[in-house]
């Protein structure tokens, strides 16, 4: 029983680094933008995966919450702002978790709409990965540069993220299922290598090497002003994606993905599992986090089987976190950008391919509706829409 729920191998922590794509350009570009402290922010990731699972037993994904995130990025938001969004998310889930309001939301959730959730996140995947490879993602922009840390951004009139991404996109797709050398493995070591040899720099200037301790409060309490703004600007926007895609399409992939063994991974767990690690981000000056169907297509799909996982990536960013300080931001600028961008893409298309097994039109329209309206406007209004017209089609009258 043991080995089935932790496993330390390679393809463990291969799989590990699946979602780094994901979580360190919105974690890199919040401390960089908003201000939020990078020992608590990569402490409080490293805990939450961690204590998930050990708890849950299995591969659990950590993610940031994007729809928060991406705001918060685009319009410089104070880190008391985004702090206040941490705390009243966790409050929210936790009284959705704790009534059982969740498990009402999952049965009057159709599984075309829960299909068609989880195939927008992966396109959003699939759309963000290529952007970091071409070099036009909303961190390059904020740079002015395809790969802002490394030395030099073309080699004639190609950019450097372009052949940095189509290399490692070829070793991926050759090593996609070696066990002997883990494609999430290789692309990232790699990736660590290419970024030193091309320029990019490690800096220890703010503080040092040492033994970090992280500052509860550090921000101190946010006011009143805070804490409605997050709540209409932040928060609101935020819960429709979470309830969709990091609690019922994520509960959903884990029961696919790992069968009697995701027993503990239920809807209201999830969400109190959630709310729980908000409360821990709040106090250490961290971000909104949360798990995330996504996040879990790319650990499965680069080689997570076991809880081991979790205890592996989260023991990197804990310790780097206290042993580096400030400083982990300077470390983790070594991997390029074209890489994230690479683990994206193959985490995306893992998690689009779950609309598979959709039998009727009925069902596949509601899909591809949920993606072209998360398309053109965001994954809550999707979600929303997707819920009243699968309801609405429920008629034997109307047919597609």
């Amino acid at each position: 029983m043991m080995s089935e729920t932790f496993r330390f191998n390679r393809m463990e922590l291969a799989g590990s680094l699946g979602d780094l794509g994901t979580l360190l350009p919105i974690a890199i570009a919040m401390v960089l933008v908003n201000g939020l402290d990078p020992l608590g922010l990569f402490l409080s990731i490293g805990i939450f995966f961690i204590l998930s699972g050990i708890y849950f037993g299995i591969t659990v994904p950590v993610q940031p919450m994007k729809v928060i995130g991406a705001y918060a990025i685009a319009t410089s938001l104070s880190a008391d702002q985004i702090l206040a969004s941490s705390l009243l998310m966790g409050v929210f889930l936790l009284i959705v978790g704790v009534t059982g309001a969740i498990d009402l939301i999952r049965k009057a959730t159709p599984q075309s709409v829960i299909r068609g959730v989880q195939l927008s996140t992966g396109a959003l995947l699939i759309s963000g990965g290529i952007k970091f490879i071409i070099g036009t993602s909303r961190f390059q922009e904020i740079h002015d540069a395809v790969e802002p840390y490394l030395a030099f951004q073309t080699i004639g009139p190609v950019p450097i993220s372009l052949i940095i991404g189509g290399i490692a996109a070829v070793i991926t797709l050759l090593l996609l299922d070696n066990k002997k050398f883990p494609a999430g493995l290789i692309v990232v070591a790699g990736g660590l290598a290419a970024g030193l040899a091309l320029g990019a720099r490690v800096d220890f200037g703010n503080g040092g090497i040492g033994f970090h301790v992280p500052e509860l409060f550090a921000f101190g309490l946010p006011g009143k002003v805070d804490f409605t703004f997050a709540l209409f600007a932040l928060v609101l926007p935020q819960l429709p994606m979470s309830l969709g895609n990091a609690v019922l399409a994520y509960t959903d992939l884990s029961r696919e993905y790992f069968g009697e063994r995701s027993k503990k991974v239920t809807n209201r767990r999830a969400c109190i599992s959630m709310a729980l690690a908000n409360f821990m981000s709040f106090c250490l000056g961290g971000m909104p986090l949360c798990h995330g169907a996504g996040g879990l297509a790319a650990h499965y799909r680069f080689g997570a089987r076991t809880a081991g996982s979790n205890l592996m990536i989260g023991l990197i960013f804990a310790v780097l976190a206290l042993v580096l300080g400030e400083n982990i931001i300077s470390v983790l600028n070594l991997l390029p950008m074209a890489i994230l961008g690479v683990l994206l893409v193959f985490a995306g298309s893992q998690l689009s391919l779950t609309i598979m097994d959709l039998t009727s039109r009925k069902d596949y329209f509601v899909a591809t509706l949920i993606l072209g309206i998360t398309l053109a406007s965001n994954l809550a209004v999707g979600f929303i829409a997707g819920m009243v017209v699968a309801w609405i089609l429920k008629w034997d009258r109307l047919s597609v």
